[in-house]
Formats: structure tokens, C-alpha cells, sequence
């Protein structure tokens, strides 16, 4: 199953000028603790998934009352400037879309 298909919501969004965040929240407990419990989301993955060192990757967090984790990283160029293609970083979580999770 695609993660897109087995998160409720899946979005991305600025966290100030200079960060990335993307959100995934699930409704089925099941489908959060074996996406948790796999270790596929890590940083290895979200480097090269968006072409990043690992670095500049600040956070990955799982919240198991909201079922849901959020990876936090650095934006190649700041919100706004010159050859920002996304400036309210709304459409960063595509990467994320496509990957396989064993649910």
C-alpha cells in the first residue's frame, strides 16, 4: 500500500522561512504502529527522497496520541526568494506519496 493510501491526511508546510514539515496522520492505530514499528520513515529515507544530507533533517517525531509523525527539515532556498518554487511549501510532501509501507 501507498503511504498516501493508508494516511488520512498527508501534508507539508512551512515551519518559518527556512524549514520544511511534513505531517502524516492516520486513523487506524494498526496502520501507525506498523508504519512506526517498520523504521522505514528515517533519515536515510527522507535524504533521499528529497535529495538532502542528512543534516538537514532536524527532526523525525512520532506521536502516538495523534497517530501520527512529522519530519521537519531544511528548504534548499528560503520561502519567497529567488527560485523558490513553493513558497507556502504546500506541495513537499509528493515524495513521501509513492512510497510502499508494508500495512
Amino acid at each position: 500500500m501507498k503511504l498516501v493510501d493508508a494516511a488520512k491526511v498527508l501534508r507539508s508546510k512551512n515551519s518559518g522561512p527556512f524549514e520544511i514539515t511534513v505531517d502524516a496522520l492516520f486513523t487506524d492505530s494498526e496502520i501507525y504502529y506498523k508504519i512506526k514499528n517498520s523504521g522505514i520513515i528515517n533519515k536515510d529515507l527522507v535524504s533521499k527522497l528529497y535529495n538532502i544530507e542528512q543534516d538537514k533533517i532536524m527532526h523525525i517525531v512520532f506521536f502516538d496520541q495523534a497517530l501520527g509523525f512529522k519530519i521537519t527539515f531544511a528548504r534548499k532556498v528560503s520561502s519567497g526568494t529567488f527560485l523558490d518554487r513553493d513558497v507556502y511549501g504546500a506541495q513537499q510532501h509528493a515524495p513521501l506519496m509513492e512510497l510502499e509501507v508494508d500495512v
